[in-house]
This record gives C-alpha cells, structure tokens and sequence, in this order.
C-alpha cells in the first residue's frame, strides 16, 4: 500500500465570519464606543455606523444581546487573517510516519528500518508500525506481536519511546503508534 503525500491536506485555520451591517438578526445589540458599552436596536446601532461612514459588526454573537463594533470592515478581516496566518505559522504540525515490518523480516532489513525509525523519531515525528499477515500468519498473531516488541525494545536502547496506541489488529494487519518522549 503506497502512501499518498498529497492527499494529507493540512489544515486551514478558518477565519470566523461575521455577520456586517443588514445581515446581523437580532433586534437588539450592544454597541461597544470608545470603551462605553451602549444597547440600541440595531437600525439604530447601523445608523450610528454609516454616520461615520464605518460599518457594524458582530463581534460576539452568542452574547445577550451579541456585542458589535463600529469599525472599518476591510481593516477588521485584515486582522483578523492576520491573526489567523500568525497561528497558523506557530502551530507545530506532528506527522505519522509509517514503517512496515514483517514476520520473517531478515535482520539487515530489520536495521534498515530501524535506522529509519530513528530518523524519523529525531525530527520529533510519530511512528506508526505495521504488520500485514498473509496466508497462515494469521494463526501466529503472537509471533507478529514479538516482532513488535523487538522492535520497540531496540528503539528504548536509543529514546525514551512512549506507546500512543497498543498494538491493534485490523482484520489481517496489525498497527502499533508509538512517539519519543520530549
């Protein structure tokens, strides 16, 4: 099974979308200016805001009755993408890295993926480790589960490795997630 990088989408941090001048419902809101918080029905608060050739917008809408404010809207979604690209740029993305083995896995190839598994494990990645059983492996599941646990033991010479997930079987594969302690 080949993994397919491009599919994993990362993803979005949504920007939250507020409701401008006409489109806010409710009859009453309260309206913060200049540090005072006023409650006007909302024709009024609009009124008020194209006075200064400003619009309304809902800032809290889960309020009783929703919070606007009266402020240029281009500059308000402006900051708040602003907002939004700067946690997207500090958010720290974890990914799984999967290493396939096999009940009668050679040693040499043992050592390859080992070494691989200590890559991945330095650059702060998760391991997710595989097992396929084919034909009458399937009557051995305590074999594969050694193959696991050697694994997993050559990994603690090295790190201090925490299991996220035991060792599940799904139908004829088995699967273990495991991450290096920080």
């Amino acid at each position: 099974m080949r993994i397919h990088r491009h599919r994993n989408r990362k993803p979005k941090f949504d920007i939250p979308q507020f409701r401008v001048n006409k489109k806010i419902t409710s009859p009453e809101v309260r309206v913060v200016l200049d540090g005072e918080n006023r409650v006007l029905k909302t024709e009024e608060a609009i009124a008020l805001a194209e006075e200064q050739g400003l619009d309304l917008i809902e800032v809290s809408p889960k309020a009783n009755p929703p919070v606007c404010k009266i402020m240029d809207f281009g500059s308000f979604k402006y900051q708040k993408e602003k907002e939004a690209k700067k946690q997207r740029a500090t958010a720290k993305e974890i990914e799984i890295k999967g290493i396939r083995l096999s009940m009668r896995i050679g040693q040499n190839d043992f050592d390859v993926r080992l070494k691989q598994a200590k890559k991945f494990l330095e650059k702060g990645q998760k391991l997710r480790l595989e097992l396929i059983l084919r034909g009458r492996e399937k009557a051995h599941r305590a074999r594969a589960n050694e193959v696991f646990n050697q694994f997993t033991e050559a990994l603690k010479l090295d790190y201090d490795i925490r299991v996220e997930s035991p060792t599940k079987s799904l139908g004829n594969r088995m699967q273990t997630i495991i991450s290096r302690v920080s």
